[in-house]
């Protein structure tokens, strides 16, 4: 197993992501068996990070991974969980909602804690003097119940900058979606870059892009097994963060013990991508997207009489195009109203100064549509919020 050395610690850089673990199908409930089955193989191969959250699998993740760790010595595995601050549309006991967790996972300390998903919407959440929740997690981690604080990140790198602008000093690292995708299709490379300015570690989510490139297009997979016909397409998913040095931390949301087994395979026989094999991955990369092709260089903005953000917006929009999902929605709950691609008035100076010749009115008038017929995060949230302070009342 490859490791990383981070504050002291020996982290293998494989870490196992809780949020997907199989159901049995006669109960249809969560795969137990499967679970410690996978953990065991996991854990002898040299895994000793293990990552979960109080939303996932409807709070039952935290359940199923304690059940599954309880035989082994506390001192021999990591614990990640996460802070929920973007399921409350309305303040709770954040201390009583962490001291949950903390018993859930049957434990009196996360050697990794997070705040849960900051975006440009639930950033307002967690820095309200209302919901007071960093002050909250500070009083937890002074007290010895967080080893280790970050933060999970799915919002734009103008914020991500901003944000550890403004807590320079509170975090130690930074969990972002990454993989050889994403590394342009949502900026994951001016992320990373930001972070590793910052001196934080790297922590990497969705490393498959949710299976996508686990299992990719046929033609897509053959020029891959090309390089090596036993090779799996996900493990060149892999083979591409690790070639990244600020990449502490990979997290894999194993499911299936043949993805435990395939993904060990990878980190315990590491080999470095050739020029050729990166290359492919960039063209793969490219002719999956769908959207419109931006290279962030603003000139759109100078002259636009709505003063919006457009290159923000069309990377919403090329995140849509790809595969909308609530985090899609969620880049865009948190503008102001006058913000939103809705308020272009379609008078084309961008579109004139743009040197990729987008027509940027008619992506964001396609995007305003695809917004307002998704989801909203704000609404999905309230019944989480319920969730949550029923939890807290059957304490």
């Amino acid at each position: 197993m490859l490791y990383n050395e981070f504050q002291g610690m020996q982290l293998s850089r494989l870490g196992f992501g809780c949020m997907r673990f199989a159901n049995d199908p006669a109960t249809g409930e969560i795969d137990q068996d499967k679970v410690n089955k996978m953990f065991d193989l996991a854990i002898s191969g040299g895994v000793n990070y293990f990552d979960t959250a109080y939303p996932y699998l409807s709070g039952k993740s935290e359940l199923a991974m304690a059940e599954a760790l309880k035989k082994y010595p506390r001192d021999s595995y990591y614990i990640a969980d996460k802070f929920p601050g973007h399921s409350l549309p309305g303040p709770v006991d954040n201390i009583a909602l962490f001291n949950l967790s903390l018993k859930k996972c049957n434990t009196d300390y996360f050697d990794f804690y997070l705040l849960h998903n900051i975006t440009e919407w639930s950033v307002k959440i967690y820095e309200s003097d209302e919901y007071h929740i960093i002050p909250d997690i500070l009083k937890m981690k002074e007290e010895g119940k967080i080893r280790h604080l970050g933060f999970s990140f799915h919002g734009g790198p103008d914020l991500l900058e901003e944000f550890l602008d403004r807590y320079e000093g509170v975090f130690e690292f930074v969990q972002i979606q990454c993989n050889y995708l994403d590394w342009t299709l949502q900026d994951a490379k001016r992320k990373y870059d930001i972070i590793t300015k910052h001196g934080l570690g790297v922590w990497v989510m969705e490393p498959c892009r949710g299976g996508k490139l686990a299992v990719l297009p046929e033609a897509d997979s053959a020029r891959l097994k090309a390089f090596d016909k036993e090779a799996s397409d996900a493990s060149y998913a892999f083979r591409f963060l690790l070639g990244l040095p600020n990449i502490k931390m990979i997290l894999s949301g194993m499911n299936e013990v043949a993805q435990v087994e395939d993904n060990l395979k990878t980190f315990n026989n590491y080999k470095a991508l050739s020029d050729e094999e990166y290359k492919t991955l960039a063209d793969i990369a490219e002719g999956m997207k769908k959207g419109v092709p931006c290279t962030q260089c603003r000139y759109c903005c100078d002259g636009c009489p709505m003063e919006l953000d457009i290159p923000y917006l069309l990377s919403v929009y090329n995140d849509y195009k790809y595969a909308a999902s609530a985090v899609s929605g969620m880049r865009l709950d948190g503008l102001e109203e006058n913000k939103l691609p809705s308020a272009c008035i379609g008078c084309g100076r961008c579109s004139h100064a743009c040197p990729q010749g987008i027509d940027v009115p008619a992506a964001l008038q396609e995007l305003a549509k695809m917004y307002a017929e998704g989801p909203k995060w704000a609404n999905a949230a309230k019944s989480r919020h319920e969730a949550i302070k029923k939890d807290l009342n059957m304490q």
